[in-house]
């Protein structure tokens, strides 16, 4: 597949030079990066004090020394479970990121390349389902899984979020300016099936946009609170429900909630750090192609 394989060398493109900042550039960039920083900093401080340091005036402003007794603390709470909702969430969020993105640029591909009977009316319903909220599905949806039996476990805050139209939506717009009709073409004339061109040809193209979905998919799955506190039972908690259980009560210990809320926040700053490098240079290099 000669075509084929041309799409995958890399162009050499022409290097821009790089113009100066000024000082009020760096001092707004800073500035920007200070508030950006100022509420994970506080949690910090917050998860590594006593209780008693959280409730004084004026707050402290510096860590202490107790964050690992909170995080123990955390762990050993079992009426939280929090270890297994670290594990039930990340299984939640990572399966359905990969579906949502698989899906989205099946789906989006075929929405916008390929010709077919009831093309523009389907991408209709399929944005319809965009304006409906999700707190109006919320009691249906339930009963579905009830009478499928997947109330209670991981399979009822994992199967509806699978698919998304948003995610279909967004790909059918990045891949009709990402994508040539030629290229598609070529390809078909070298003989090559619509799976081959899908993927030698489309989802490469459509990494940058894959990779940002994916991301937001991530995150989304992740905070989720009203949905899993809806449908899961005791024993199968999220992070967010385990947030919950530990702010409950009449009486709520700041630094327990805090030390929490810094774990459950970590594995999202982790994947900002292994990942974002690599999504803003997916969405450069899908910028200069273009």
């Amino acid at each position: 597949m000669a075509i084929i394989t041309r799409t995958r060398e890399h162009t050499r493109l022409p290097q821009a030079r790089a113009t100066g900042a000024s000082p009020l550039m760096y001092a707004t960039l800073l500035l920007v990066l200070l508030l950006s920083a100022a509420p994970l900093y506080f949690m910090l401080v917050m998860a590594s004090r006593a209780n008693s340091d959280i409730l004084g005036i004026p707050p402290p402003l510096l860590p202490g020394d107790q964050l690992a007794t909170n995080i123990d603390r955390v762990f050993a709470n079992a009426d939280v479970q929090f270890g297994k909702a670290l594990l039930n969430t990340l299984v939640v969020a990572s399966v359905a990121t990969v579906s949502v993105v698989v899906t989205s640029a099946l789906a989006g591909f075929a929405f916008a390349k390929l010709r077919f009977r009831g093309r523009n009316v389907l991408l209709v319903v399929v944005v319809a389902t965009m304006m409906v909220p999700v707190q109006l599905g919320l009691i249906p949806l339930y009963m579905l899984m009830t009478k499928l039996g997947l109330a209670g476990g991981l399979a009822s805050v994992t199967l509806p979020f699978l698919v998304s139209g948003f995610g279909v939506f967004f790909m059918r717009q990045y891949a009709v300016q990402a994508i040539p009709d030629e290229l598609i073409e070529a390809a078909r004339v070298d003989g090559a099936s619509t799976f081959r061109i899908f993927w030698s040809i489309v989802f490469p193209a459509l990494r940058p946009a894959a990779a940002v979905l994916g991301l937001l998919t991530f995150m989304e799955r992740w905070n989720d609170f009203l949905w899993p506190y809806i449908a899961l039972d005791f024993n199968h908690p999220t992070v967010q429900v385990a947030l919950s259980r530990l702010s409950g009560g009449y009486y709520t210990d700041q630094a327990l909630v805090m030390a929490g809320t810094l774990m459950g926040t970590l594995p999202l700053v982790l994947v900002f750090i292994v990942f974002g490098r690599q999504i803003v240079g997916g969405i450069m290099e899908g910028g200069l192609k273009s």
